[in-house]
This record gives structure tokens, sequence and C-alpha cells, in this order.
């Protein structure tokens, strides 16, 4: 991560989520993220709409123009990187990945912007609607209404080292001599 605020609100989002692989959304609390909320917005999945906007901070607002409650995050995308803008929305989602993204988007008067986007998942439970939250941040100061975002480069960010329940060392410990391991004959 190359922004201060991607490294920053990562930072909260890895605290919140210790061991596991991500946080429960209800524990991200806006106060120790208070000057990052105009940059932060959280994405739901729907079946039939991919993940639109539930809400985007004010300045994620400006940069792009719009307000986006309700409107689809890969249409924001050039429909070249539209694809892999949703493959990797799908993998953070479904391996709780946290993905660090380079985009370049262009100003009204056509002059490429970098900025850096991150995604980060919330872990999943019964009856709850999935969603992810992130984190969009240009690395130039006063730009306003950008479009045509394209994909430059992107990473997923690996889990936290597991540690192993004594329930679980115990099984092991229990579990000796033949081992089977299911693979490629």
């Amino acid at each position: 991560m190359k922004h201060p605020a991607s490294r920053e609100f990562f930072a909260y989002w890895d605290e919140k989520r210790g061991l596991n692989p991500a946080p429960d959304r209800s524990e991200l609390e806006p106060g120790p993220v208070r000057e990052l909320l105009g940059d932060i917005f959280v994405l739901s999945y729907d079946p039939a709409a991919g993940y639109p906007f539930r809400v985007a901070g004010t300045r994620v607002c400006a940069l792009l123009g719009k307000d986006l409650k309700g409107e689809e995050f890969s249409a924001l995308f050039q429909p070249a990187s539209r694809i892999e803008i949703e493959d990797i929305l799908d993998a953070v989602i479904a391996d709780k990945l946290a993905a660090v993204i380079g985009v370049t988007a262009r100003t009204s008067e056509g002059r490429p912007i970098p900025l850096e986007l991150l995604l980060l998942p919330f872990n999943t439970r019964a009856h709850m609607p999935i969603s992810l939250t992130g984190l969009l941040v240009p690395f130039v100061d006063g730009v306003h209404t950008l479009t045509d975002l394209t994909l430059t480069s992107w990473r997923y960010m690996g889990h936290p080292p597991q540690r192993f329940a004594p329930r679980v060392l115990r099984k092991l410990a229990l579990a000796r001599g033949l081992m089977v391991y299911e693979g490629l004959v």
C-alpha cells in the first residue's frame, strides 16, 4: 500500500479482525477512522445487481462527480477492466482477502490521475447481507470528477497466521500412524 490513508484504514480493519479472516461489519466504528470517512465506501452484493454502493463518503462522491448510492461499482470502470474488477470483488468476498488495487482515471481535460483502491471483506453471517468496505484515494490533491477508471495493478493480502485451537491439536495428536491425503494420482 502506497497511500497513507490506505495503510491507516487497513491497520484499523486488521486490528478489528484479530485472528479471523475478516471482522464483522458491526465491529468497525466510525470514530477511530473519522478523518478517512470521506474516502470510505461500503458495497453490498446482489446476485442481480452485482456490487451496488450502500454508502459512499463525500470525497468519493465528489471524486466521481455524483451520489453513488445504489450505483453499480464495476460500472465506474472502463469495459476492459470490468471483468477483472468483478473477479477481484468476488475473490475478496469468497476468500476473505484484502485487495490493494492501482487505478488510473481521467480528468475532464483528459489528464491521467493515479488512485489507490483498497477492498476489505466483512465476515459473512447467515441472514445478513454480503458486503465489503473499501477506500478510494487519489495520489494528487484537488482532483474532482474523474471518469474512465482503469485497473493498472492489484494484489491480494493473505490471512493472518492461524493458530490451532487446543481441541484441534488434541485431535492431531491422536491421529497417529497412517494419514491419507487426497490429491492427484
